[in-house]
């Protein structure tokens, strides 16, 4: 079997251009990762009064916040994709929209991949053997920059 649907459907899209979906509040233009439900929204600026919320594809890319190694199995709900758990990478990254998101690092990559201020690009990913995830690969391999 081919994985096929969002492990957390409305949160990203899938296909050969996958994004993240969010939420920009009409008023201020803060944007909000996960999306905000549309009734009984409100922008959570402090700022701001705005109640109207539209959904956003946001950026593909962005830049590395900060990185850990997952070494430990996270409790329930959480998919385990190897028994015994191995570890993985995560990444914050933060997108040009000014939203930071956590995720995990594309299959192949590790922290000894990533650097804070690098480049990433959003990837879909089979969780298992019929859900995506989403997750973060980065842009520019280690040491091809000093090559350029």
């Amino acid at each position: 079997m081919t994985a096929t649907q969002p492990a957390v459907a409305g949160w990203f899209t899938t296909g050969p251009d996958p994004a993240l979906l969010g939420s920009r509040c009409t008023t201020c233009a803060s944007t909000y990762f996960p999306p905000v439900p549309a009734q009984g929204a409100f922008c959570r600026n402090p700022a701001c009064d705005g109640e109207e919320l539209e959904a956003v594809e946001l950026s593909r890319r962005g830049t590395v916040w900060s990185y850990t190694d997952a070494r430990y199995q996270p409790p329930p709900p959480y998919l385990a994709r190897t028994e015994p758990h191995e570890p993985f990478a995560l990444a914050a990254v933060t997108l040009p929209e000014g939203v930071t998101v956590l995720g995990q690092v594309a299959d192949g990559y590790g922290v000894a991949d990533l650097r804070v201020g690098a480049e990433v690009e959003l990837v879909v990913e089979p969780l298992d053997d019929s859900l995506l995830v989403w997750r973060w690969k980065p842009v520019t391999e280690l040491g091809e920059e000093a090559d350029q």
